[in-house]
């Protein structure tokens, strides 16, 4: 008789949910994905699990879109103070947090410590955002059952922990919309203020 082990199964669909969706992510969806954020769409039609999760990572999207655009060498280079982090070293944490967010749609170990990351910062706020793009789609195509299945899984060494979900919330998204508002701020002190018109209430920009 075979036996079959649920949490092993919802394991595998998972990878195949992230390699189909990998598959299709075509140069014309990568672009898309880096464009998403211009601004937020509109009401989604419920407030279903999913459709809050994805509402949130929309935010953290469009806040971090912005608050990056067109940052200068000089940006990224400041630092409020000596043995503060800088506003590239910033960019960088908020790239590790968004593949944290992705790892749990995917249902994909994170490591610690982390891999290697992207040195380009043009690179890494496109990765970011593809990131933060799949994760919006991912999330939003599972039911509230599935949700709970979903948990963040860190590996160390042989050593693996699991948390749920919940901590999304106060965990990685929290803690980037905490560090792209450390952005904005940098890169006014550096004479680079953010663009007036972004409006993160309504989560597009006024005309």
């Amino acid at each position: 008789m075979i036996r079959y082990n649920l949490p092993t199964i919802m394991k595998f669909f998972s990878a195949l949910l992230m390699l189909f969706f990998t598959l299709t992510l075509s140069a014309q969806d990568a672009m898309q994905a880096q464009n998403f954020f211009i601004s937020i769409p509109n009401y989604p039609t419920d407030y279903s699990a999913a459709n809050i999760i994805q509402r949130l990572i929309d935010g953290v999207g469009y806040r971090y879109y912005w608050a990056t655009k067109d940052l200068r060498a000089i940006d990224l280079n400041f630092r409020p103070e000596q043995g503060a982090r800088s506003s590239y070293e910033t960019v960088k944490h908020i790239y590790d947090l968004s593949q944290l967010i992705v790892n749990a749609a995917t249902q994909t170990e994170s490591h610690r410590p982390t891999g290697d990351l992207p040195t380009d910062f043009e690179l890494i706020r496109k990765q970011t955002l593809e990131n933060l793009y799949q994760s919006r789609m991912l999330f939003s195509n599972l039911t509230a059952e599935q949700l709970e299945q979903r948990q963040f899984v860190f590996q160390r060494g042989d050593n693996k922990t699991h948390f749920p979900l919940w901590h999304l919330f106060n965990g990685p998204a929290a803690d980037a919309l905490y560090h792209i508002g450390q952005l904005v701020s940098y890169r006014r002190s550096s004479g680079n203020p953010i663009d007036p018109k972004v409006n993160v209430f309504m989560g597009k920009n006024n005309n």
